[in-house]
């Protein structure tokens, strides 16, 4: 392979690489504004010129070709010098609004002020006065004094949304960024443009002035929105959730994320809505009650029923582990109807990411589908035999979305409904009992995205269950885990737990105990009984997940 040398070290690259595309992937940074590794070459921002041997100027590293025995300096005296007049060239005309800028703490800009900028202005002339807080669609705020016109999110909505609603208006100093007449920057992904401004530019409507990056802390973790499953961070501050923001990983999403996914998937964790502990069903009427009584009550009624009076509807919003402990609860009262209930909108995907399945874990879910006595059950063919009063007991597990009218009208015929809820909505009203399960953000688990690739998440919001336990356990320990003490020392914490956990304290109700005390302990017995999941653990899975599967998959794959 053809080799180049940067600051000293020689390095292997692949023909058609730019210098900085060599440089990255080999840990050298090199500054800038204007790239990003899936955009195309703009070079305006001059930020990342370099010292090549035999070229007599400085070079652009982002439009720069690698070439064999090529020899680059990024740190020489030239070089420096360049950047540092770069930098007093952006800010002649830039705001002195770090403490009110959103971006602050992620700034580009700032960073490389501090870093190669000389500490002070030479200019005395009043700065250009441009368009402030304009709002270029519903979900992003502009504002052209900040904007360094490095085109990112111009080139984005262009190559990558497939939408071109933005361009360049006026010149020179008078330069902005604005809306094509007539048009609004309403794309599905227009937020992106947000994560990539490399300064304050654009900043989100949904987001806007509501908390400084360094007072959040960050977990990842995986969007629920559809059955992509996009890497995310989870920004938390006084235990609720700020925003998300998407998380690199090329085999997903890559650097991007819908604005659905966003702005709407999150909002119930810390809702008004929300099941605050267990719910029992008194005089027509949900009252709150305890784990002790909510767990006998439910015991005792499953005992009553036959097993061909017994359904249970898994979840396609709850996580492997999840649905796996539901079907060994399944298994263990020989229910006789099991099946799943997913959510999809035809015609609402996209070729970019968004999928008509709007559920997280729909893969997962058939996958560790119970077959009760070999037969796989219909979900309507359940809900036929609820209303004809054939099934008398009915389990569900976690919905995100409110079940069809007939469904509900068949629940109301049922003698004993229990259901697990992070919201009260209309599926809770019917219900007998029904347990306060923790959202996505509150525990360990994983999901199986559309393309059979098993993604963690972990808890970025405290429950009382989480609280619990931390007792008694060391800083080190819970480390390891991906989590921090101080993001929990504040805010509201409601009485949830996992579904998994909450079935396994039910079995032992029945006599019957699963004894798993994690959720990782859980996925590992669902290794030992289906061959998809064989030889896997948290560790195994890293933080980008791992494939397991093609999304067809044979009927000897299923328990």
């Amino acid at each position: 392979m053809p080799k180049i040398t940067i600051d000293g070290k020689e390095l292997e690259f692949k023909e058609g690489q730019t210098v900085i595309e060599v440089a990255s992937e080999n840990g050298i940074y090199i500054p800038h504004f204007c790239w990003h590794p899936e955009l195309s070459i703009s070079g305006n921002c001059r930020m990342c010129l370099t010292e090549i041997e035999k070229i007599p100027k400085l070079a652009i590293a982002c439009s720069t070709y690698a070439t064999d025995g090529m020899v680059v300096k990024t740190q020489s005296e030239s070089v420096v010098k360049a950047r540092e007049a770069v930098m007093e060239f952006i800010l002649i005309n830039h705001p002195l609004d770090c403490p009110i800028c959103d971006e602050a703490g992620e700034c580009k800009l700032q960073d490389y002020a501090f870093r190669y900028s000389r500490g002070e202005s030479r200019m005395l002339e009043e700065k250009q006065h441009k368009p402030k807080r304009v709002p270029l669609g519903p979900r992003v705020m502009y504002d052209a004094e900040r904007c360094i016109m490095c085109s990112r999110c111009i080139r984005f909505a262009d190559e990558v949304a497939k939408n071109p609603q933005l361009t360049f208006i006026q010149r020179g100093d008078r330069t902005f960024v604005s809306v094509f007449p007539d048009e609004e920057f309403d794309d599905p992904y227009s937020m992106n443009t947000v994560d990539i401004c490399p300064v304050g530019a654009l900043t989100s409507r949904d987001f806007r002035f509501k908390s400084r990056v360094w007072e959040m802390s960050n977990t990842p973790s995986v969007c629920i929105g559809c059955s992509r499953g996009c890497n995310v961070n989870v920004w938390v501050r006084d235990n609720v959730i700020q925003r998300l923001t998407p998380r690199e990983n090329p085999d997903v999403n890559k650097y991007w994320m819908c604005d659905f996914g966003r702005t709407k998937t999150f909002k119930f964790v810390n809702a008004e809505t929300r099941v605050d502990g267990p719910f029992i069903k008194e005089n027509n009427e949900l009252v709150k009650s305890n784990w002790e009584e909510a767990l006998n009550l439910t015991a005792k009624r499953l005992k009553k029923f036959k097993p061909d009076e017994t359904a249970f509807v898994a979840s396609a919003f709850a996580t492997v582990e999840d649905n796996h402990s539901f079907a060994l609860l399944a298994k263990l009262l020989n229910a006789k109807y099991y099946s799943y209930f997913s959510y999809v909108i035809p015609g609402s995907g996209d070729d970019i990411l968004i999928t008509e399945d709007k559920a997280p874990n729909a893969l997962g879910a058939e996958l560790v589908k119970f077959k009760a006595n070999g037969v796989s059950n219909d979900l309507d063919e359940i809900f036929e035999k609820i209303k004809l009063g054939e099934i008398k007991a009915v389990y569900i597990l976690e919905q995100a979305h409110d079940f069809d009218s007939y469904m509900l009208d068949a629940l109301a015929k049922a003698e004993f409904v229990a259901v697990h809820a992070t919201n009260f909505n209309r599926l809770t009203e019917f219900a007998d009992v029904v347990f306060p399960a923790s959202s996505f953000a509150e525990k360990h688990g994983s999901f199986l995205n559309v393309d059979g690739i098993l993604q963690r998440i972990k808890p970025a919001v405290a429950t009382v269950e989480l609280d619990r336990a931390l007792d008694g356990l060391a800083q080190s320990r819970w480390d390891k885990f991906g989590t921090k003490f101080d993001r929990w020392a504040q805010g509201k914490k409601y009485d949830a737990e996992p579904s998994w956990k909450i079935i396994s304290a039910l079995a032992a109700k029945l006599g019957k105990p699963f004894n798993f005390s994690t959720s990782e302990e859980v996925l590992i017995d669902l290794t030992s009984k289906n061959s998809a999941f064989r030889n896997l653990d948290y560790n195994e899975i890293g933080g980008t997940g791992i494939k397991i599967i093609e999304r067809k998959f044979s009927e000897e794959e299923k328990i």
